[in-house]
């Protein structure tokens, strides 16, 4: 029962932690680690280790495998077209210097044992795929420096686990025979990471093989993958200490190249599993730490944790970039972010207890010391990213902008619109011609298919939180909303309502198609046929004195409200289910007639406000 009852809190602890950093912006793992730490040590509401015993360490280690193989599935090598020397110096040359000046501060700051300060040191290289995909994902920062940052964090991930199994490995046998060298143990070591890379990567070729060709039925697709992830990782570690996490990282990346076309209907449940795993990994692994462990923490490692900030970090990407045509700002940006995360404390742990076997007194303070740079690192990085990208300027869009797919008269004025509100806004449309308005008047374009995966990777999708899909097409506007759902959301897709009559609208489910725009449910006949006749967009902002129904009375009566922007730039939508809250300071976009509400209509409709308003005064209180 008590198993069960610890399953519960750690859900419970970490998506609600998820959810609070998504209300209030702060950083999920600074909430997560928080909150593992009181419901484990300070309170001792439950103790994962008492509740699972020597089964937490193995869920802890599939768990990590699965989002590095779910990390490796986001890597696409096109992205290193404007990266690839970068990632490619900081995935070796970095994590040469990386290693050599973390060891160093650990022996001449932090006053470690040099064999402890080296195993560490090579453990440091790492910068975790769990901490850095949800800083970028909550912060807009720009294209280059976020794929070098995602790409470094899931590459160092196995490198620098096996940068402490070489450490381990050498100072072991050194024990067992005095005057070993490193040749003895380094080559062995490195033969088995590509032998489980190898066949990391012909996993990968048999799922690429047998998925399309319906050798799996589309129901097992998912278990099968996962299964075969875990059971690549756990072969892989038979044939070396944490190889594995090289195994399970090439075969995501693999994948991630082979242009399977089965995986992409898996991508929304890899993505819910990769949040479970680290909301849960989080909590469990924060929780198990003990008072003990912090008590080893002095000023000595104080300055160590000061030093992996503003010296090692700094160091390791200035040198490592030295030559390379990464522009200095985003140098600095990368020199500063680095937070660690699960695999640091995971892979800490078990060599603690190797290198105690090995009669290394210092090997204790390696629980508590990877928990010391996980808090410090998070906590700093994830609090300062936005702004020191701002103060660098390699901040992205920060308003929530519109992408509108179609390149219609209709959608060229809203388009227009949005431009001269401020807000992020980008047409897209297959076809040159239908695309020339829009290039005349200066409107962000973007040439190609939306649908095409290639999009992904040759447009930034990040600036843009709503979509709206207007071709002429509705099959092809509904398939759109479907296929973005899962990464804008489904209540910020839409498209117009599908055209015709009333008895012949909503052929199509409503599960399958976007949010329909208008109330009214206004369809792509409806507006082009309204805009031959020369309807045109409004922008109406409302104060305190001038709210929605003077706004109301302001335009013609046959007027339909589009959206409304707030101050902040958030953007709702008037849609045939939903109906935002006009309040003062919004800006109002409508589309109405040309013609200008009459006199006598605007005198009988104040009349009938002024009435109600009596009738309302005169009700009892």
């Amino acid at each position: 029962m008590e198993q069960t009852l610890v399953i519960a809190l750690t859900g419970i602890l970490g998506i609600g932690a998820q959810w609070i950093a998504w209300r209030t912006g702060w950083p999920a793992i600074v909430l997560m680690l928080a909150a593992g730490f009181l419901a484990g040590p300070v309170l001792g509401v439950f103790d994962p280790e008492h509740a699972f015993g020597p089964l937490l360490e193995p869920m802890v280690a599939v768990g990590v495998a699965l989002i590095l193989f779910e990390g490796g599935l986001s890597l696409d090598f096109r992205e290193l077209r404007h990266t690839g020397s970068a990632v490619w110096r900081l995935a070796t040359v970095g994590v040469a210097f990386g290693w050599l000046f973390g060891s160093l501060a650990g022996i001449y700051i932090a006053g470690l044992e040099p064999e402890v300060a080296i195993l560490f040191g090579g453990i440091l290289v790492v910068t975790g795929p769990t901490v850095v995909i949800p800083l970028l994902r909550q912060s807009s920062i720009q294209t280059r420096p976020a794929s070098i940052l995602k790409w470094e964090a899931i590459v160092n991930d196995p490198t620098g686990a096996l940068c402490a199994v070489i450490a381990y490995e050498y100072f072991r046998k050194v024990a067992e025979q005095p005057g070993a060298t490193l040749f003895e143990v380094v080559p062995p070591l490195l033969i088995a990471a590509v032998i489980a890379g190898l066949f990391g990567y012909v996993a990968a070729l048999a799922v690429a093989w047998s998925f399309p060709r319906g050798a799996v039925p589309e129901f097992l697709k998912v278990p099968v993958l996962l299964i075969t992830v875990i059971a690549v990782f756990v072969i892989s570690n038979l044939i070396e200490h944490e190889a594995g996490l090289v195994a399970v990282t090439v075969m995501g990346v693999a994948l991630a190249n082979m242009n399977v076309s089965s995986l992409r209907s898996i991508h929304p449940f890899k993505e819910n599993i990769a949040v479970l795993l680290v909301s849960g990994i989080f909590i469990l692994l924060s929780a198990s730490l003990e008072l003990e462990d912090i008590r080893y923490i002095n000023w000595q490692i104080g300055l160590f944790l000061l030093a992996l900030l503003f010296l090692v970090r700094p160091a390791t990407i200035i040198l490592s970039l030295l030559g390379s045509t990464i522009p200095w700002n985003e140098r600095f940006f990368l020199a500063w972010i680095a937070p660690r995360g699960i695999v640091l404390v995971a892979i800490s742990g078990l060599f603690a207890l190797r290198l105690s076997e090995l009669n290394f007194s210092d090997g204790n303070l390696l629980i508590g010391l990877s928990f010391a740079v996980v808090v410090v690192t998070i906590v700093a990085h994830g609090f300062t990213v936005d702004l020191v990208a701002r103060w660098l300027g390699v901040k992205g869009a920060t308003r929530p902008g519109i992408l509108i797919v179609g390149s219609t008269p209709w959608t060229i004025a809203l388009a227009e619109q949005v431009q001269e509100m401020k807000a992020p806004v980008m047409l897209v449309d297959p076809s040159w011609q239908r695309l020339a308005i829009a290039r005349q008047k200066g409107l962000p374009f973007y040439h190609g298919e939306i649908l095409n995966e290639a999009t992904e990777h040759n447009l930034e999708l990040a600036p843009y939180q709503n979509l709206v899909a207007a071709t002429e097409n509705e099959a092809y506007n509904a398939l759109v909303c479907n296929e973005f759902a899962h990464e804008i959301g489904r209540d910020r897709v839409f498209q117009l309502g599908e055209a015709g009559d009333a008895e012949n609208r909503h052929r199509l489910p409503e599960s399958l198609r976007g949010r329909a725009l208008f109330e009214s449910g206004f369809g792509v006949e409806d507006v082009s046929e309204r805009r031959r006749q020369g309807w045109v967009f409004r922008k109406t902002k409302l104060s305190d004195e001038f709210d929605f129904e003077d706004a109301q009375e302001k335009l013609p009566e046959a007027a339909n409200m589009l959206l409304l922007m707030r101050q902040d730039g958030t953007i709702r939508f008037f849609t045939h289910a939903a109906r935002p809250e006009p309040r003062a300071g919004d800006t109002i976009l409508s589309f109405s007639p040309p013609q200008p509400r009459s006199a006598e209509q605007n005198a009988a409709k104040k009349a009938a406000k002024a009435a109600k308003n009596k009738k309302q005064g005169a009700q009892p209180a």
